[in-house]
């Protein structure tokens, strides 16, 4: 197994032979005309039975029907924790967005170039990269709590930022992928950022083109993929040993739950309720006025964060209801009653649907559409619930001391 190295009409490319197969990696810039155009061309050029794209069936399905979202169940969404994913879609989106405004080419122009091509010639097309919402996850697993609170902060700002794309993310963009353009600025500094963002998928990518070829039988697959995956992929395709079954499950698995976490968030919990036990100890009007400054801080916190994200009075009532609730229960959040009941108050329109890929291209825009306000709402109301955590803590701790 040999790696060659060439050029398409400026385009890098890698040929790998493996079991038996010719595999074509074609390494593409994602806001360049020049990639969609050699996509074409080099397919006219040689025979292939197969192309692979460095998407996966979520990230497709948004390229192929971007209005996809209106199909989601948004209560389950908040249910089932997934806003922070489906949020975080939504900002790459506002991002390709402002890319394709600002270079007059939509950012996968090249992917979709790519499957378009396949289904016109009746070619599988295989979509050989990892879940983008198991990437975000493993990613935020890998760092620290500082290096997890940057990158929520980085991708909020994103949410805002309706400013042009400066020329430092041009070139990342032009050398590897959307996802890696949004946090290599991160990524760079963060050895296991790094891992989980592209060495993975370099590896993830490589054992689905070889389980796609062992399952098909094709002889030459085109595989079309960022160029900054090129010779990760390259290398992962030549010397990778063990089956793709014994390599992609743990590349694919959902990151186990931090222990540290786990245990933190207990003993915040346990120090609270023993705050408010020894309040009581010290009369019933001391435990009263402990869940006072208790209720009244993380409440009013909460609901100023509903407040801040535009919600409806009914979603801000019911922000400040559960925020003094929900820090003491690990599976629930105060954002998700909130966003639940803003959900249910404004329920978003056929036209807040078919305006939200513009409405994200403005920070007015994320308070003004529903869709994305309800977000906003689930956000902003954990945010002051959190703040509130603390300064209610503390506050009800000086009390105490001030008793002893």
């Amino acid at each position: 197994m040999t790696i060659t190295t060439e050029e398409f009409q400026g385009q890098p490319v890698r040929r790998v032979l493996r079991d038996g197969a010719g595999v074509v990696l074609l390494g593409t810039a994602h806001v360049s005309r020049a990639s969609v155009d050699a996509v074409l061309a080099l397919a006219d050029a040689e025979p292939f039975d197969a192309i692979a794209v460095e998407l996966c069936p979520p990230r497709a399905d948004a390229i192929r029907n971007p209005g996809a979202i209106r199909d989601l169940d948004l209560f389950r969404v908040l249910r089932d924790g997934r806003a922070g994913v489906v949020a975080a879609g939504l900002a790459l989106g506002a991002y390709q967005r402002r890319l394709a405004k600002q270079f007059g080419i939509e950012p996968g122009a090249e992917m979709k170039a790519a499957m378009e091509l396949a289904a016109a010639r009746g070619l599988p097309c295989w979509l050989v990269d990892r879940d983008v919402g198991v990437t975000l996850r493993r990613s935020r697993a890998a760092v620290g709590w500082w290096e997890r609170a940057k990158l929520s902060a980085g991708l909020f700002a994103s949410l805002l930022d309706d400013s042009e794309v400066d020329e430092a993310q041009i070139e990342r963009l032009k050398s590897g992928d959307v996802l890696e353009g949004a946090f290599t600025e991160f990524a760079s500094g963060s050895p296991p950022l790094f891992e989980a963002l592209i060495a993975e998928r370099d590896r993830y990518m490589a054992a689905r083109v070889r389980e796609e070829l062992a399952r098909s039988g094709a002889r030459r697959v085109l595989v079309v993929i960022g160029a900054g995956h090129l010779d990760g992929m390259a290398r992962a395709l030549d010397g990778e040993q063990a089956a793709p079954a014994t390599v992609l499950p743990p590349l694919r698995a959902e990151p186990p739950p931090s222990s540290f976490g786990k245990w933190f968030g207990i003993a915040l919990v346990a120090i609270v309720v023993a705050g408010l036990v020894l309040a009581f100890s010290k009369g019933a009007q001391v435990g009263v006025e402990a869940i006072f400054t208790w209720v009244a801080i993380t409440g009013v916190l909460g609901a100023i964060g509903a407040t801040v994200a535009g919600a409806h009075p009914l979603s801000i009532a019911a922000a400040f209801v559960a925020s003094p609730i929900t820090p003491l229960h690990p599976a629930l959040a105060s954002g998700m009653v909130s966003g639940a009941v803003e959900l249910w108050t404004r329920k978003p329109r056929v036209g807040d649907f078919e305006r939200l890929r513009d409405d994200l291209q403005t920070a007015g825009g994320w308070w003004r559409n529903r869709v994305s306000r309800i977000f906003l709402v689930f956000f902003l109301t954990n945010l002051g619930t959190a703040i509130g955590f603390w300064v209610a803590g503390f506050t009800v701790a000086k009390q105490l001391r001030a008793l002893a």
